[in-house]
């Protein structure tokens, strides 16, 4: 007997999203039981968890940043096994948010929700691309869900950068990066547009980069930027921490050029609220067109939308015919924000 509404047994309680025939919640913002982590970003991998399942790369960059991913056990899933978990099969698919990101696949009694967790549609050398899986209900972020948010090509904005390093070739351009995704995948980008240099770290985003490296991504000659001879930064590109950009530890580069790698660089405005001189639309979040494509794609009949601008994207979804919710998720926002 199939049930009618997945209210039934996906349901929305303190913690988050919670699997009720599974006993499990996924991405959930406080302590719990049973936890099915997405990805490694702060905003959805917290600490305290009794039991956590994720891939292998988010288990190594929740050790990494946390300690530990559980109190009492982890389990590593590959991309695409199977698992019985209570009543349900759970699944994950990769996402191509960050390294090891993945969306989780739960079926119960005929029925399949996907839970995208955070996902982007463009191309990133650091990461398995976004899987599209058909389901009856597709739960999707809305991080950049406004019109106004097309993000356009990442390589054309690596150009732009390398174009100002040999304008300004005396200036250190430090680029505000997140330091679990944006960073790596910036370096990934920089090799592949033909930077051979050194790229220089501010300290907070070389834990990540070495986890990174563990799983065979190459991201060429990097070095701490902490302790750097200040003749060595002249010219060079440095990654740092958004909030660094802006404080002390910017002001001993020589003659700091800044920048911000973002899909919040579409609004000009805000680029020059933070004082950056040189914004860089590159995103690891799906843009207005990606967003309304991976849900046509999925041929869901019910769409939940969770922490962004859910306004817009759910009149989209009602405009095609379809169900759309809504979540009252907490703490669901850019990490590093």
């Amino acid at each position: 007997m199939k049930v009618d509404r997945f209210e039934s047994w996906l349901a929305v309680d303190r913690r988050g999203l919670f699997c009720r025939p599974g006993g499990f919640h996924i991405d959930p913002h406080g302590a719990a039981p049973r936890a099915v982590i997405t990805h490694a970003h702060s905003d959805h991998a917290r600490p305290g968890h009794d039991h956590v399942l994720a891939t292998r790369e988010t288990l190594a960059f929740m050790t990494a940043r946390l300690g530990a991913a559980a109190t009492l056990g982890s389990q590593a899933v590959a991309y695409g096994e199977m698992l019985h978990i209570g009543d349900v099969t759970v699944r994950l698919v990769p996402a191509g948010h960050v390294l090891g990101s993945a969306q989780v696949v739960i079926e119960w009694q005929g029925r399949r929700a996907v839970i995208s967790g955070d996902y982007k549609r463009s191309a990133d050398p650091t990461c398995p691309p976004f899987e599209v899986v058909a389901c009856d209900l597709f739960v999707t972020e809305a991080t950049f869900a406004l019109p106004v948010f097309i993000h356009g090509d990442a390589a054309a904005e690596v150009a732009k950068l390398l174009k100002s390093q040999q304008q300004f070739p005396e200036r250190a351009h430090v680029v505000g990066v997140y330091g679990l995704g944006k960073a790596q995948r910036l370096i990934a980008m920089l090799r592949e547009a033909g930077y051979a240099e050194p790229i220089f770290l501010h300290g907070a985003l070389i834990a990540c980069s070495e986890v990174y490296e563990s799983f065979g991504v190459r991201l060429g000659p990097l070095k701490p930027a902490t302790g750097a001879k200040r003749e060595e930064l002249k010219g060079a590109i440095v990654l740092a921490p958004p909030s660094a950009i802006s404080d002390r530890w910017s002001r001993r580069l020589p003659d700091a050029l800044n920048c911000f790698a973002s899909g919040w660089m579409r609004v000009r405005a805000r680029a020059r609220q933070q004082s950056v001189e040189l914004p860089l639309v590159i995103s690891d979040h799906a843009d207005w067109q990606e967003l309304t494509g991976t849900i046509a794609e999925t041929g869901a009949r019910e769409v939940w939308v969770t922490h962004g601008r859910e306004e817009a994207l759910l009149h989209h979804i009602r405009s095609t015919g379809r169900r759309g919710r809504a979540l009252a998720l907490i703490g669901r926002e850019d990490e590093d924000q």
